[in-house]
């Protein structure tokens, strides 16, 4: 069986930035199982994925415009300090949430310039070449309630 819309992949993967360092994976861990063509995974790694086979493996390289997006200095804000609730120190690095006119988002603290803080809407993966050394650890056909709700379901049939 080859990945391809409606079947459900267990991929095993470990992910690199444009410096080499591993930003994420699977090792040690259990495979990440996902609905082929759900739009689960980023367009660039699904396209690749797309045709494999179990036990398959390759190295995967996906561009900025095919993975997290090109970043984008519109989604810089400069705040005030004296906006933000809590005791906490902010710090660059530091991640916040923020309501917005369409809900919730995750920012990053860019900049600390005095009073003035700068947050970074932008993806944090934004703009990097990402590196995915992937294998094919299962597939198989997904059930008619997966297609129809979008996602895997547990061995048991549960959400997860």
């Amino acid at each position: 069986m080859k990945a391809g819309k409606n079947t459900v992949v267990s991929l095993d993967y470990t992910l690199k930035n444009n410096a080499g360092h591993v930003m994420d994976s699977s090792e040690g861990h259990e495979p990440l199982v996902y609905l082929h063509g759900a739009g689960f995974l980023i367009p660039g790694l699904e396209r690749e994925i797309e045709g494999m086979e179990k036990g398959q493996a390759k190295t995967v390289v996906v561009q900025p415009e095919h993975a997290y997006g090109i970043r984008q200095d519109e989604l810089l804000y400069v705040v005030s300090k004296s906006g933000f609730q809590g005791e906490e120190e902010m710090v660059v690095g530091m991640q916040v949430e923020l309501d917005t006119d369409n809900g919730p988002a995750l920012a990053f603290i860019s900049k600390i310039d005095g009073d003035n803080v700068t947050l970074d809407l932008n993806h944090p993966l934004a703009g990097e070449v990402l590196t995915f050394d992937i294998k094919i650890a299962d597939i198989r056909e997904a059930t008619a309630d997966e297609i129809d709700h979008g996602h895997v379901h547990g061995p048991h049939g549960h959400h997860h």
